[in-house]
Protein backbone atom coordinates (compact mmCIF):
# COMPACT_ATOMS: atom_id res chain seq x y z
CA UNK A 1 0.00 0.00 0.00
CA UNK A 2 1.37 3.41 -1.00
CA UNK A 3 0.96 6.14 1.54
CA UNK A 4 -0.66 9.37 0.38
CA UNK A 5 2.47 11.40 1.07
CA UNK A 6 4.41 9.36 -1.47
CA UNK A 7 2.31 10.45 -4.46
CA UNK A 8 4.07 13.82 -5.02
CA UNK A 9 7.43 12.05 -4.95
CA UNK A 10 6.28 9.40 -7.43
CA UNK A 11 4.87 12.10 -9.69
CA UNK A 12 8.20 13.94 -9.60
CA UNK A 13 10.10 10.77 -10.52
CA UNK A 14 7.84 10.03 -13.46
CA UNK A 15 7.99 13.65 -14.61
CA UNK A 16 11.79 13.59 -14.42
CA UNK A 17 11.92 10.41 -16.49
CA UNK A 18 9.45 11.87 -18.98
CA UNK A 19 11.62 14.98 -19.42
CA UNK A 20 14.71 12.81 -19.84
CA UNK A 21 12.92 10.83 -22.53
CA UNK A 22 11.93 14.00 -24.39
CA UNK A 23 15.53 15.26 -24.26
CA UNK A 24 16.80 11.90 -25.50
CA UNK A 25 14.34 11.89 -28.41
CA UNK A 26 15.31 15.45 -29.30
CA UNK A 27 18.98 14.47 -29.26
CA UNK A 28 18.34 11.47 -31.51
CA UNK A 29 16.35 13.62 -33.93
CA UNK A 30 19.11 16.22 -34.02
CA UNK A 31 21.75 13.60 -34.70
CA UNK A 32 19.54 12.16 -37.48
CA UNK A 33 20.03 15.36 -39.51
CA UNK A 34 23.26 14.12 -41.07
CA UNK A 35 25.01 15.00 -44.31
CA UNK A 36 24.10 11.56 -45.65
CA UNK A 37 20.42 12.56 -45.71
CA UNK A 38 20.97 15.51 -48.06
CA UNK A 39 20.54 15.57 -51.85
CA UNK A 40 22.70 16.33 -54.87
CA UNK A 41 21.89 18.68 -57.71
CA UNK A 42 24.58 18.21 -60.37
CA UNK A 43 26.44 15.55 -58.40
CA UNK A 44 30.22 15.75 -58.95
CA UNK A 45 32.25 12.75 -60.06
CA UNK A 46 34.19 12.60 -56.79
CA UNK A 47 32.97 13.42 -53.29
CA UNK A 48 33.08 11.96 -49.81
CA UNK A 49 31.66 12.44 -46.32
CA UNK A 50 33.64 11.94 -43.12
CA UNK A 51 31.73 12.76 -39.97
CA UNK A 52 30.56 16.36 -40.26
CA UNK A 53 32.76 17.15 -43.27
CA UNK A 54 31.91 17.01 -46.98
CA UNK A 55 34.71 17.07 -49.56
CA UNK A 56 34.20 17.33 -53.30
CA UNK A 57 36.20 17.72 -56.48
CA UNK A 58 34.33 20.59 -58.10
CA UNK A 59 33.14 19.84 -61.62
CA UNK A 60 35.20 21.62 -64.32
CA UNK A 61 33.51 24.28 -66.46
CA UNK A 62 30.52 24.62 -64.10
CA UNK A 63 28.81 27.61 -62.50
CA UNK A 64 25.59 29.36 -61.47
CA UNK A 65 24.78 32.58 -63.30
CA UNK A 66 21.87 34.13 -65.19
CA UNK A 67 22.07 36.49 -68.14
CA UNK A 68 23.44 39.82 -66.85
CA UNK A 69 26.78 41.24 -68.03
CA UNK A 70 28.03 38.01 -69.64
CA UNK A 71 24.94 37.24 -71.71
CA UNK A 72 24.71 33.53 -70.84
CA UNK A 73 22.91 31.33 -68.32
CA UNK A 74 24.51 28.35 -66.56
CA UNK A 75 23.01 26.16 -63.84
CA UNK A 76 25.30 23.14 -63.75
CA UNK A 77 27.63 23.33 -60.71
CA UNK A 78 27.52 20.86 -57.77
CA UNK A 79 25.02 21.76 -55.02
CA UNK A 80 24.40 19.55 -51.97
CA UNK A 81 21.19 20.52 -50.22
CA UNK A 82 18.29 19.90 -47.87
CA UNK A 83 14.96 21.74 -47.99
CA UNK A 84 13.73 24.03 -45.22
CA UNK A 85 10.62 26.14 -44.79
CA UNK A 86 10.16 29.24 -42.70
CA UNK A 87 12.94 31.26 -41.11
CA UNK A 88 16.34 29.85 -40.23
CA UNK A 89 20.06 30.38 -39.72
CA UNK A 90 22.46 28.35 -41.89
CA UNK A 91 26.20 28.17 -41.31
CA UNK A 92 29.23 26.32 -42.72
CA UNK A 93 33.03 26.40 -42.61
CA UNK A 94 34.57 26.51 -46.10
CA UNK A 95 38.05 25.82 -47.46
CA UNK A 96 39.39 25.05 -50.93
CA UNK A 97 42.43 24.56 -53.13
CA UNK A 98 41.51 27.43 -55.42
CA UNK A 99 43.63 27.52 -58.58
CA UNK A 100 42.26 29.64 -61.41
CA UNK A 101 39.95 32.58 -62.03
CA UNK A 102 36.44 32.23 -60.63
CA UNK A 103 37.10 29.06 -58.60
CA UNK A 104 34.55 29.34 -55.79
CA UNK A 105 32.99 27.49 -52.85
CA UNK A 106 30.21 28.60 -50.58
CA UNK A 107 26.77 28.43 -49.03
CA UNK A 108 23.76 28.38 -51.34
CA UNK A 109 20.07 29.18 -50.77
CA UNK A 110 17.84 28.36 -53.69
CA UNK A 111 14.13 28.55 -54.42
CA UNK A 112 14.47 27.65 -58.11
CA UNK A 113 16.72 28.28 -61.13
CA UNK A 114 15.73 31.96 -61.23
CA UNK A 115 15.88 32.75 -57.52
CA UNK A 116 18.96 31.92 -55.45
CA UNK A 117 21.88 33.23 -53.43
CA UNK A 118 25.41 31.85 -53.34
CA UNK A 119 28.05 33.29 -51.01
CA UNK A 120 31.57 32.27 -50.05
CA UNK A 121 35.15 32.56 -51.29
CA UNK A 122 35.90 33.26 -54.95
CA UNK A 123 39.38 33.35 -56.47
CA UNK A 124 39.71 36.28 -58.92
CA UNK A 125 42.89 37.77 -60.41
CA UNK A 126 45.07 35.88 -57.97
CA UNK A 127 43.23 37.13 -54.87
CA UNK A 128 40.71 35.69 -52.45
CA UNK A 129 37.37 37.50 -52.43
CA UNK A 130 34.35 37.23 -50.20
CA UNK A 131 31.76 36.86 -52.91
CA UNK A 132 27.96 36.99 -53.06
CA UNK A 133 25.73 36.43 -56.08
CA UNK A 134 22.03 37.22 -55.78
CA UNK A 135 19.75 36.09 -58.58
CA UNK A 136 16.17 37.11 -59.31
CA UNK A 137 15.80 36.21 -63.00
CA UNK A 138 19.13 37.98 -63.60
CA UNK A 139 22.24 37.71 -61.43
CA UNK A 140 24.29 40.39 -59.68
CA UNK A 141 27.69 40.00 -58.04
CA UNK A 142 29.36 41.76 -55.12
CA UNK A 143 32.85 41.13 -53.71
CA UNK A 144 35.08 42.09 -50.78
CA UNK A 145 38.72 41.58 -51.78
CA UNK A 146 40.90 40.16 -49.02
CA UNK A 147 44.44 41.42 -48.40
CA UNK A 148 45.83 37.89 -48.20
CA UNK A 149 44.68 34.29 -48.67
CA UNK A 150 42.84 32.68 -45.77
CA UNK A 151 42.85 28.95 -44.96
CA UNK A 152 39.09 28.94 -44.33
CA UNK A 153 36.07 31.12 -43.77
CA UNK A 154 32.71 30.69 -42.07
CA UNK A 155 29.65 31.86 -43.97
CA UNK A 156 26.33 32.37 -42.20
CA UNK A 157 22.94 33.16 -43.74
CA UNK A 158 19.97 34.33 -41.70
CA UNK A 159 16.54 34.24 -43.34
CA UNK A 160 14.06 36.58 -41.67
CA UNK A 161 10.78 37.75 -43.23
CA UNK A 162 11.50 38.64 -46.89
CA UNK A 163 15.27 39.12 -46.54
CA UNK A 164 18.46 37.09 -46.19
CA UNK A 165 21.46 38.50 -44.36
CA UNK A 166 24.85 37.04 -45.27
CA UNK A 167 27.72 37.19 -42.78
CA UNK A 168 31.35 36.05 -42.82
CA UNK A 169 33.80 35.17 -40.06
CA UNK A 170 37.39 34.00 -39.79
CA UNK A 171 37.02 32.55 -36.28
CA UNK A 172 33.35 31.50 -35.93
CA UNK A 173 32.97 34.14 -33.20
CA UNK A 174 32.83 37.60 -34.76
CA UNK A 175 30.50 37.72 -37.78
CA UNK A 176 30.48 40.67 -40.18
CA UNK A 177 27.60 41.50 -42.50
CA UNK A 178 28.56 41.27 -46.18
CA UNK A 179 25.16 41.35 -47.90
CA UNK A 180 21.47 41.93 -47.24
CA UNK A 181 19.24 40.71 -50.06
CA UNK A 182 15.54 40.35 -50.75
CA UNK A 183 14.19 36.81 -51.08
CA UNK A 184 10.58 35.70 -51.34
CA UNK A 185 9.25 34.65 -47.94
CA UNK A 186 6.81 31.91 -46.97
CA UNK A 187 8.18 29.48 -49.53
CA UNK A 188 10.52 26.50 -48.95
CA UNK A 189 14.18 26.86 -49.89
CA UNK A 190 16.92 24.40 -50.71
CA UNK A 191 19.83 25.17 -48.38
CA UNK A 192 23.30 23.71 -48.70
CA UNK A 193 26.81 24.01 -50.07
CA UNK A 194 28.09 24.55 -53.58
CA UNK A 195 31.29 24.75 -55.58
CA UNK A 196 31.89 26.10 -59.08
CA UNK A 197 34.82 26.12 -61.48
CA UNK A 198 33.84 28.13 -64.58
CA UNK A 199 37.30 28.44 -66.15
CA UNK A 200 39.35 25.60 -64.71
CA UNK A 201 39.75 21.83 -64.63
CA UNK A 202 38.33 21.40 -61.15
CA UNK A 203 39.62 21.81 -57.59
CA UNK A 204 39.07 20.33 -54.15
CA UNK A 205 36.62 22.03 -51.78
CA UNK A 206 35.80 21.14 -48.19
CA UNK A 207 32.74 22.02 -46.09
CA UNK A 208 32.68 21.43 -42.34
CA UNK A 209 29.98 21.53 -39.67
CA UNK A 210 27.13 22.55 -41.98
CA UNK A 211 24.10 23.35 -39.86
CA UNK A 212 20.65 24.87 -40.21
CA UNK A 213 18.91 26.19 -37.10
CA UNK A 214 15.19 26.87 -37.07
CA UNK A 215 14.15 30.40 -36.09
CA UNK A 216 10.63 31.16 -34.83
CA UNK A 217 8.57 33.02 -37.41
CA UNK A 218 9.06 36.74 -36.83
CA UNK A 219 5.51 37.75 -37.75
CA UNK A 220 4.08 35.12 -35.42
CA UNK A 221 6.32 36.32 -32.58
CA UNK A 222 5.06 39.84 -33.15
CA UNK A 223 1.45 38.61 -33.14
CA UNK A 224 1.97 36.71 -29.90
CA UNK A 225 3.51 39.80 -28.31
CA UNK A 226 0.58 41.97 -29.35
CA UNK A 227 -1.98 39.39 -28.18
CA UNK A 228 -0.35 38.22 -24.98
CA UNK A 229 -2.78 37.11 -22.28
Amino acid sequence: MIKYGYYPLIRQVYMKRFIQLIVLLATVCAHAQTLEKMNWFNEPAQWSIEGSSLSMTVTPQSDYWRISHYGFTVDDAPFYWAEYGGEFEAKVKISGDYKVRFDQAGLMLRIDHENYIKAGIEFVDGKYNLSAVVTHHTSDWSVITLDKPVPYVWIKAVRRLDAVEIFYSFDDKEYILMRNAWMQDNIPMKVGVMGACPDGTGFNARFENFSVKHLPDQRRLNWLKEHAE
